[in-house]
């Protein structure tokens, strides 16, 4: 706290009526004779929460530092502690922007009890800042629908709760990133694979999916809602050009031109909460068989291919150029598969 006052008995008051917080590191003063020191020393000392302020002070009188205050930090709150108790300065002071008004002489009982009441809320303030940075912060790391679903009333009680959802899901896997790893800069492989990730999330949520997840150099993308299957498909062709325009001069001063090999599959998938909910760790994410074929898909994909089934050409081959590649035979599967690749 900084008391402002030219009245250096205050100082010695202050001290003694607060002695038992401060000892015990409760509260912590500054002093200043006029508010054009106050000025200098809040700029200074980042922790000040809380200003005492006179009124009638020499080189600036506490109304001017007020609105000062005011313009550098609305988490500063300031209490007027004022001879001049009359009406006209106590609307002028709260106008300003001062959280409270205490009369001179001051009846330490009183005081603290406002400084107690200011003190919380400044710590309110602060709570909620620091929950809305936090929140920011959040956002980038977590999908907008699992912020919507936390956000339920029942999200709590239904944490392990699952539904079975149609929809469409997509793995797009960047071609021979895997030799720059292993050779780059760990500041390279960062920066060159959030490049190609910023280019494929826009796709995206562009066309209103959400990334499920990033592993590795992949992404997997969830898409739902009408026309699930197209949208998916149009964000594929979307990445796939983008990503072919970029070309990177690599460590060795070689070229490296980006590629994409993606799988799409459409189908009913389970959609929920997948961990461990004892250990706080779960990710919100679909699971099922419809999601194991479309990571086979993309592991059979070629650089540039984007591959999908027989169920997903059914549903789009009026709406895109798709050409049949043949039956292949994918993990856990005992039939082989029809698979065509989207052309445009």
């Amino acid at each position: 706290m900084l008391v402002v006052d030219d009245e250096s008995d205050l100082e010695l008051l202050i001290k003694q009526k607060f002695r038992r917080q401060i000892r015990e590191g409760l509260y912590q003063f500054v002093f200043a004779p006029n508010g054009l020191e106050a000025f200098r020393l809040l700029q200074e000392i980042p922790d000040i929460d809380l200003v005492l302020s006179d009124i009638n002070m020499p080189l600036m009188d506490g109304l001017t530092l007020l609105s000062k205050v005011s313009e550098l930090s609305p988490l500063i709150k300031v209490i007027m502690v004022s001879a001049y108790g009359d009406m006209d300065n106590i609307r002028t002071a709260m106008n300003r922007g001062a959280f409270d008004f205490v009369c001179k002489p001051v009846n330490f009982e009183d005081l603290e009890l406002t400084v107690q009441k200011t003190l919380v809320h400044v710590q309110q303030l602060r709570d909620t800042l620091q929950a809305i940075k936090e929140n920011n912060i959040l956002r980038m790391y977590v999908d907008e629908n699992v912020l919507s679903f936390m956000n339920r009333r029942e999200f709590e009680s239904s944490l392990m709760a699952n539904e079975t959802v149609d929809a469409s899901v997509v793995f797009m896997d960047i071609c021979g990133f895997t030799a720059i790893t292993e050779n780059a800069d760990p500041d390279t492989v960062v920066r060159l694979i959030n490049k190609y990730f910023d280019v494929m999330v826009k796709e995206i949520i562009g066309q209103g999916g959400h990334v499920d997840k990033f592993m590795g150099d992949a992404v997997m993308a969830v898409f739902r809602g009408e026309y699930h299957a197209d949208h998916a498909i149009e964000a594929a062709l979307a990445v796939r050009s983008h990503i072919e325009t970029i070309q990177e001069e690599l460590f060795d001063h070689s070229t490296y031109m980006p590629r994409v090999a993606i799988g799409i599959n459409s189908g009913e998938m389970i959609s929920g909460n997948i961990g461990s909910a004892s250990l706080r760790r779960l990710d919100y994410t679909v699971i099922g068989d419809t999601v194991n074929v479309a990571q086979r898909f993309q592991s059979v994909a070629k650089p540039g291919q984007i591959v999908i089934g027989q169920s997903v050409y059914e549903q789009v081959k009026e709406s895109f150029n798709c050409q049949p590649i043949g039956e292949v035979n994918l993990k856990n599967k005992t039939n082989p598969l029809m698979i065509y690749e989207v052309l445009e």
